[in-house]
């Protein structure tokens, strides 16, 4: 692959989802192939351009030949590299997982799912790639537009939740519209690093000011920053199962990704360690993040909105650390977006498995579940160790920089937001892990039902596969986490 690769991760998506439903009007599992073999050139394409940033250093590729400001150019340099491989990995995953839980759960709408999948793949690629703040805001909309949809033919009580998104989701929105449009009247340029060359003089005006706080709430809205979160729970929640597992892991961490272009590439750290008092405020949110969506998680008895719940909390881990601005805790916050989007894809995985086959998401009702779906749960295992922080699973070593820039900057309340966190983490998911191999006796005097609790029962392959295969990511990123930290992340950091 050449020089057109940066454009080729966005055009295969864009124009699959066209040929998706065409194909699928001829033979339905067409469909599925389509998205398949689409999502796996995509994946080439994204490694291919980030082995080309690690040797040969940032790409542009200017659309047209047209030179930026005037014509959009599309930029890949070491941190959306590396976020381009996770949106195409996770994507192509869950894609292959999709099958049989979209024949159980969507019965012949897979045609209809496929392209609107394919179509939300392009606007997470989209945001990510562009160097446009006009054009990110597009991909933006094409990526929440799709998103609507596919939640909304959920469970009953998706179109509601959805509606909620909707409303929120546009808010969010118009916010980072119109900052962008304050950015626009100060500056007369869209292009992100134009932008930073012009606007570096206006740091002390009110209109950057108010830009600045449009944008932030509109991205804190999409990536559910508590307590903007409210939409986030019952959203995922009743969304189809395949739906949850490609947008929960994705679609904060995209946001969190807006977040850090604006602040570091598009603006500057001391801005906002100098100038506004933005970091505190980030750290604080953090902190009630954490906080909030830890205990909100205890109260659930339904697996997968505990793990909504929990996802909140994550988010303010990753915004705490860019908040603490130190080296140390951002190359934390970056490293989570990595690491939390493995852990999460896995345990929504593990979340669609556990419906397929027992067709319930309460706790209550994963009695046996270790003798009937040894590879399934030890999947999860592997996940919930993560998510708690135990090496050498990937999940400590980021929060291990987190605690560290934390201890740097003194934050002693966001470094006991995340043990504390950490410890309700043991609580959720060793309860589930109790509960899963204890077979109680209320199933005494039925023998042929004691028989099928104790019969192993696996996931299909096709979803089996890709959970197994993101747990072994989780092991693997923990082992090779300081190749990854060194090799991208901290050329990613802002210059300080």
């Amino acid at each position: 692959m050449s020089v057109e690769t940066p454009i080729l991760i966005i055009v295969i998506p864009l124009i699959s989802a066209v040929l998706t439903p065409l194909m699928g009007l001829w033979k339905k599992v067409l469909s599925y192939i389509c998205a398949i073999t689409a999502l796996s050139l995509c994946t080439l394409a994204s490694v291919n351009t980030l082995y080309r940033v690690l040797t040969d250093g940032s790409i542009h590729y200017r659309l047209g030949s047209w030179p930026p400001p005037f014509g959009i150019e599309l930029v890949v340099d070491h941190l959306n590299g590396m976020m381009l491989v996770i949106v195409s990995v996770i994507s192509l995953s869950v894609a292959v997982y999709s099958y049989r839980s979209i024949e159980q759960e969507l019965p012949g709408k897979a045609v209809y799912f496929y392209t609107l999948y394919l179509l939300q793949v392009t606007g997470f690629l989209g945001i990510l790639i562009t160097g446009d703040l006009f054009n990110l805001y597009v991909f933006l909309e094409i990526a929440s537009l799709a998103g609507y949809a596919l939640i909304a033919v959920g469970e009953d009580g998706a179109p509601v939740a959805c509606f909620r998104y909707i409303v929120m989701g546009t808010i969010g929105a118009c916010f980072y519209l119109l900052g962008v449009g304050y950015i626009y009247i100060s500056t007369g340029s869209l292009n992100m690093a134009d932008v930073h060359l012009l606007i570096q003089k206006l740091y002390d005006t009110k209109v950057i000011a108010t830009a600045i706080a449009f944008i932030l709430t509109g991205l804190a809205v999409k990536m559910a920053l508590f307590p903007l979160h409210v939409w986030l729970p019952d959203a995922y929640t009743k969304a189809p199962s395949a739906t949850s597992a490609l947008i929960a892991p994705l679609m904060t961490k995209v946001s969190i990704y807006v977040m850090i272009r604006i602040l570091f590439s598009v603006f500057e750290i001391s801005l906002f360690v100098e100038v506004f008092p933005l970091t505190k405020i980030m750290v604080w949110a953090g902190i009630a993040a954490i906080c909030g969506g830890a205990v909100m998680a205890l109260a659930q008895t339904d697996f997968k909105r505990m793990l909504c719940y929990i996802l909140v909390a994550e988010v303010g881990y990753m915004v705490g650390g860019l908040g603490l601005a130190n080296a140390v805790a951002i190359r934390g916050a970056i490293l989570h977006i990595l690491n939390d989007a493995v852990m999460t894809a896995g345990l929504f995985t593990v979340a669609g498995i556990i419906m397929h086959k027992i067709k319930s998401r309460r706790l209550a009702d994963f009695e046996g579940l270790f003798k009937r779906m040894p590879f399934t749960m030890s999947a999860f295992v592997v996940c919930a160790l993560s998510m708690i922080g135990v090496p050498p699973t990937c999940g400590f070593f980021s929060k291990w920089y987190l605690i560290q820039g934390a201890i740097l900057a003194g934050e002693w309340p966001f470094v006991a937001a995340l043990l504390g966190s950490s410890l309700i983490n043991v609580i959720l998911f060793f309860r589930i892990i109790e509960i899963g191999f204890v077979f109680k006796s209320s199933m005494q005097g039925h023998p042929h039902d004691k028989e099928r609790m104790d019969k192993i029962d696996e996931a299909p392959l096709s979803m089996l596969i890709p959970t197994v295969g993101i747990a072994t990511a989780i092991i693997l990123i923990g082992f090779y986490n300081q190749a990854i930290v060194k090799h991208i992340i901290d050329f990613a950091l802002p210059k300080f």
